[in-house]
Parts: structure tokens; sequence; C-alpha cells
């Protein structure tokens, strides 16, 4: 029996139960079948196309009508989120495009009349699919290929584009189309059949903000016994950048001297020189005594009571890649290689043409001896006690495929490394993905099961804060079908503490800060980490609310950001104002766009904002009327919601609020009856102040 798919291609159309979803496509592009999953079936994009090359544009036709919230990467490193109701407002580097179209004369109210249509670019062979709008102002929807190799070049794709689409619910919509790719390519495993490390459900402390590449061990000491001294005991630490042995490369003569004052030059971009720590973090002066790292590590679990310590390296050893010739590197085969931009990437971050990685190369581990390159570093560290790492400046690989078959085929080669060495030496899965946001790494993720969700938090950059908090809720949506969202470190004690600190409460990820030895908000700290370390983390990854889905909570002026997550029993919405700055695409960075005292801004909370709040009704729902009693923590406020009823939150800019969610259900024991609401404990049930 053949089941027609509600996605279709013909006529130059492609529909969805009906609806026009984009016109005028054309008849370059081909559509083939996909299996449905669960709620959602779907076909694949293709194109046949003239002559070979390694990247091709192909325009799809004409997407109007519709309202969409896209996942680009604003940098080659990182994504953030744009809606839109056009095609040619779907920026360049698109990797998810979340569609809502409705039927005509469909309200606003009525949204059981909408369908979600979900567009994924894929890899197909050697070649990374994206998407983009064909022009300022136009409503043109193109498709991107490339390899990444001028001498990787293709003419014809049949599975460039996954095209998915769902009726009444936009999560179960992305659930199932990923679940389709997943059963297409095979070379993924999702977030929920991922092992997560243990630290997930531990309070814990990185290195970075605190100390930047200066950290030492003396420093890390003081870091851990300043925060169990206060009453928040970090059970992990992540030493960052700063421990490995580097160096740079000699000046040629003709070169000026680098670093010297006018000269308008970047110092030499170091480079991995070893795989063992640097001078800092040893002692002895014998070297058949000398310790290192080991003697950190002992101290940390011994000493401070830790269960974990990680390291940070580069995916590539370092910034600068490893030194070719270094003493003792010699089998890694590094030779250096100089990044080829994408025009993608180049649109979005222009500067990437002349940063200092682009302009003075780095040296490339060989794909044949990157397994040994891993397997010997991580053997060592775990010799020392180190349970795992953060691998960063992943998506260089992107820039790195010339003469390795293109980039596609070096990320597979060094994640297929990466995945093994984790596995071998550090059992516990323990590793956390960073800079890492390209399709290429998403699509061979099988083992890695924490990812960074948004660029850094940056504790000097007023601009940031709310970008932050929308861009790791928005980018969850796409990266929490992969794995568990990370939404970064945080200083407690900083004027947008608790604002950052409630996110991460509410979040599902891990829950650490960078705060300098003796600088802390103990007071916010205690509401988000139990006496013995542990936090109460929220079963799934935070995302926004639907009805947030296609607002613009950084831009438009007027939406609040509504996130919603699940504990067992009860449910839990964070509510941010997030407005007044966001990433602009004319200047190509992040900025203010309107004055900073705007006033508050209302909106409604609704029970059923937390989308699977049923599940937390005794027998799944049944005989659940919708009723609820919320929580509101900013202001210790306890009420009954009736179904479909709204509590009005008000928040200024980087104000929030955190509510917990409980359904309320009719008791009948006999002859009587009770109303019933489950009260547990959770991060997010411990008070907060907006």
């Amino acid at each position: 029996m053949t089941i027609e798919s509600s996605v279709r291609l013909a006529g130059g159309e492609l529909t969805v139960r009906g609806r026009t979803v984009l016109s005028g496509v054309p008849d370059a592009v081909s559509a083939s079948p996909a299996a449905a999953r669960g709620p959602v079936d779907g076909v694949f994009l293709g194109a046949d196309l003239a002559d070979p090359a390694s990247r091709h544009v192909v325009s799809l036709g004409h997407m109007r009508g519709v309202r969409f919230m896209a996942c680009f990467r604003f940098k080659m490193w990182w994504m953030a989120q744009r809606m839109g109701d056009k095609g040619g407002d779907v920026p360049h580097e698109t990797q998810f495009l979340l569609v809502e179209s409705r039927g005509p004369g469909a309200g606003e109210e009525e949204e059981d009349e909408a369908s979600y249509v979900v567009f994924l670019p894929l890899v197909e062979g050697a070649f990374r699919a994206s998407l983009q709008g064909g022009g300022a102002g136009g409503d043109e929807l193109q498709l991107c290929v490339e390899s990444g190799d001028a001498g990787t070049r293709a003419s014809s794709f049949d599975r460039a584009l996954f095209v998915g689409a769902a009726e009444s619910d936009p999560f179960a919509a992305i659930a199932g189309a990923v679940a389709a790719v997943r059963s297409c390519l095979g070379t993924f495993c999702p977030r929920a059949e991922k092992k997560l490390p243990a630290i997930v459900d531990y309070f814990g402390w990185c290195t970075w903000d605190a100390f930047y590449q200066d950290v030492t061990q003396e420093g890390v000491e003081a870091g851990l016994q300043s925060l169990a001294a206060g009453g928040a005991p970090p059970k992990f630490v992540i030493i960052d950048d700063g421990w490995q042995s580097v160096g740079t490369d000699k000046p040629s003569p003709d070169m000026d001297s680098p670093g010297e004052a006018g000269n308008g030059k970047p110092p030499p971009l170091p480079r991995l020189t070893g795989i063992k720590e640097n001078s800092k973090f040893q002692s002895g002066e014998d070297p058949a005594t000398v310790t290192g790292i080991e003697t950190l590590v002992r101290a940390a679990k011994e000493k401070y009571g830790l269960k974990y310590v990680y390291v940070w390296h580069a995916i590539t050893g370092y910034w600068g890649g490893v030194r070719p010739g270094a003493a003792g590197m010699e089998a890694y085969r590094s030779s250096m290689q100089f990044p080829k931009i994408s025009p993608g990437v180049a649109e979005n971050e222009p500067n990437m043409k002349t940063d200092v990685l682009t302009l003075q190369g780095l040296g490339l581990v060989h794909p044949q001896a990157v397994h040994r390159f891993y397997d010997e570093l991580h053997a060592y560290l775990a010799a020392a006690g180190v349970d795992g790492v953060k691998v960063d400046v992943q998506c260089v690989l992107e820039t790195l495929g010339a003469g390795h078959g293109g980039r596609v085929q070096l990320t597979k080669e060094y994640h297929r490394a990466l995945d093994a060495s984790v596995a071998k030496n550090f059992p516990d899965n323990g590793i956390i993905a960073c800079m890492s946001h390209n399709t290429d790494a998403l699509y061979c993720s099988k083992q890695t099961a924490v990812v960074r969700a948004s660029d850094d938090f940056f504790p000097r950059e007023a601009v940031s804060h709310t970008i932050h908090i929308a861009a790791v809720a928005y980018n969850s949506v796409f990266l929490g079908e992969f794995m568990l969202p990370d939404w970064d470190m945080f200083h407690s004690l900083h004027p947008a503490g608790d604002y950052h600190g409630s996110a991460r409460a509410i979040s599902g990820g891990p829950v650490y800060v960078s705060d300098a030895p003796g600088r802390h908000d103990f007071e916010l700290l205690r509401k988000m980490v139990l006496p013995d370390g542990t936090v109460l983390r929220a079963r799934l990854p935070g995302r926004p609310t639907r009805d947030c889905l296609f607002a613009d909570p950084a831009r438009d002026g007027a939406t609040l950001l509504k996130i919603w997550n699940m504990n067992r029993f009860t449910g839990v919405l964070g509510v941010y104002n997030c407005q007044g700055a966001a990433w602009s695409s004319a200047e190509k960075k992040n900025v203010f766009h309107q004055e900073a005292g705007a006033g508050a801004l209302t909106c409604g909370v609704r029970g059923r904002d937390v989308h699977l709040i049923a599940e937390a009704a005794t027998d799944g729902g049944a005989g659940w009327g919708g009723d609820c009693a919320v929580y509101r923590h900013g202001a210790g406020d306890l009420v009954v919601l009736p179904d479909g009823a709204a509590l009005p939150v008000s928040l200024r800019v980087l104000e929030h609020d955190v509510l917990t969610v409980s359904p309320i259900k009719i008791w009948r024991p006999g002859s009587g009856s009770r109303r019933w609401a489950s009260w547990t404990c959770s991060t997010a049930a411990r008070r907060w102040k907006a």
C-alpha cells in the first residue's frame, strides 16, 4: 500500500496539504519521497545542473505569505535566530528553517489550522547544503551546496534538502523531520540515544572568564576553595585555554617584529608544540620527579571534593594547529594549510577573510594520523585523572578540506577519530563540543552529547546579554534534537547575573560559572546548587514557547521571550525581556537598536505554554481539564490559572521572571471531591527575584 506524501512538488509548486509554500520552482529541482516518521512526512529535494562545480547556488522558487524562524550562522562558529515572512528574508548560512503555513482566512487564534514545515539542508556525499534568500527585499529562496575543495565537483544532487511537515505541533514536526533525515542518512544519532556525561547533573566552574590564558594551578585551587567556602561546592571544573604547551613560529627576516607598536600586524598565532602541560602546571627541578597536571587533578578531587575534571583543547590541537616538525610531534604529520572561507560565511562575517587564522594558516594534523593524535593526547590526560575534554574551534575544519576530499570528508575523519578516542579514554562520554555550529559536524555526530548553544557569555559586553538568552533558546530548537545544549558559563556576581542564572536553571543543560576567586553572589548560587553540589536539572532542552517561535523578542519591540521546560511532575516557564539589541545584517555585529531604558512590555502566561504540561498530570493527563497552579517566583504569588486564562507578566529590558506550573486535577475519593496539584522541588522552584 502506498501513502501519498502531504508534501508535493508538481507544476512548479511545492505544496503542503494543498497550500503553496514555494512557487515558481525551476524544472532543475527534483523531489523524491521520504519515509514518514511519526506525524511527519516529507520529500527530499535535489537538483540536476549543467556543469560540475565545487559550489552551486540553486533557486528553489519563491516563498511568501508565511512566517518563519531560521537558525543561521552569523559567525562561522555560531548560529542565531532570524524571523521573517518571505524567502528574501532568509539569511545566508541558514541551516534550519521552520515555516508556519496557514489556510486562507485562518486567524491568529486558529492554531489548529496551521501546518508546520521544516526545511533541513543536508550533507550529500562530499557536499554540504545551506539556505539563503535570493536578494534584498525579494522573495526567492535559494539552496547552496558546496564541497570546500575546488577539486571535489558534482552537478547532480538527489537529497540535498529535506522538507517535512506536520499539523498542529511544531515541536513534533521538528523531531519527526530530524528522525526522517536520520533514517535516510544513518550518519548521526539523536540526543535521546546518546549517553549524557554525569557533569550535567552537578554544579561546575570554568577557568576561562576568571583567568583567560593566565590560568595556573594556584589560581584553579583558589577558585575551587572560594566557591566551596561559600556553600556552592563545584563538582566539576573545566580547565580552559592556557594549560597547553604552545609556541609561535619564528619570524622570517623580512617580517616586522611581532607585536611591534604601530605595525598594524597581529602577533604570530600560537601552535601546539607538545601534548603535555606547559611549565605553569609543572613542579620539581629533577626531570624524573616533575609532576604535571596530575597534581592539580589530584588536589581538585581529594582536597576540594570534585568528581570530574575536564580540560580544553581545539579540535586541531590549538588555535594555530600543531606546529609542523615540532620535536616529538612528527608522527602526526602536521602541515601548514590556509583556511578558505565559504562565501556564505564571508557574507555574514566579512572579517574572517582577514582573520589572523586565515592569514597565518594552521598546522593541520594529517587525517590519517589524527586517530593517533587524539588517542595519545587523551590517553595522557586520562592517565593524569582527567575525565573529559571541551573540544573547541570545531568549525575550522570546513575551511581546510582542500586536498582532503572536501569539508564534509575531513570533518567525518576528524570526528570519527575524536569519537573513538573519547570512547576509549573517557568512558563517561566526557566531551563538550564548542564553536561547532555547522551541519558538517551535526550530521556526523554519533556520540558527542553536549554542545555549546551559542556564542560566548561576554561579561564586559553590555550589548551581549539579552542577545545571549534569545540565541540559546532559539538555537536549542534545532541543536536540541542532536545534543543537549549547554547555555554556557556566566558570572554570578554581575549586573546580569540573576538574568543569566535563571536561564541556566531552566535550560535543562549543565550549570556552571566562570567567577574569579572571591567574586561570587552566593545568594544566587544557593538558588541553583544544593549543598552536595548537585543541581536539579529540567528534563529537556529549554525552548521558546509555541507562541514565541515566529515572534522576534530581540528586535520587534513588543514580544517577551517565554521559555518552557519540564520537570518530572511540574513544568517551568522563564519569561525574559530580550529587546533592544541584536545582530545587525548591515553592520555585521551585535548592536543596540533602541533605547536601553525602554518601558516595560507585558505578555500573558498560560499553563499550556509549557508544551508538554499534560504529561505532568496524573494518568497521562486523562481527566485533566487544563487548570493549573502557578507559582510566580519574582512576586512570591501562588495562583490558580483556569484553562485558557492568562496571567499578565510585565518586564523591562534585562528583567525576567520564573514560574513553576503544576496541573490541577479533580480527585474524587468516594463521594467527596478535591482539587489536587503536584508540587515538587525543582531548580526553578527556588524563589527567584525578577
